[in-house]
């Protein structure tokens, strides 16, 4: 999924900037996962503009030391 977000070429606003190989519109798969990096994109900061005001529902995480969204606001 997130090799997608990365993908210009397959969404019309790319949520992951990506660093490295993450395959082309030409079908090439991508590179192994030790020789990629990702980011936010400046967008998908926009879905999580409202996480502060009680939104969604939280949850805990794996090993209940915080607590994290259970679905993105937007």
């Amino acid at each position: 999924v997130m090799v997608r977000m990365a993908q210009d070429f397959s969404l019309r606003y790319v949520l992951i900037d990506g660093q490295g190989n993450f395959g082309s519109i030409d079908n090439d798969p991508p590179a192994a996962m030790r020789y990629t990096e990702a980011r936010l994109a400046e967008i998908a900061g926009e879905m999580l503009g409202d996480i502060d005001k009680n939104t969604v529902a939280l949850v805990s995480n794996f090993d209940d030391s915080l607590k994290e969204p259970a679905v993105l606001p937007a």
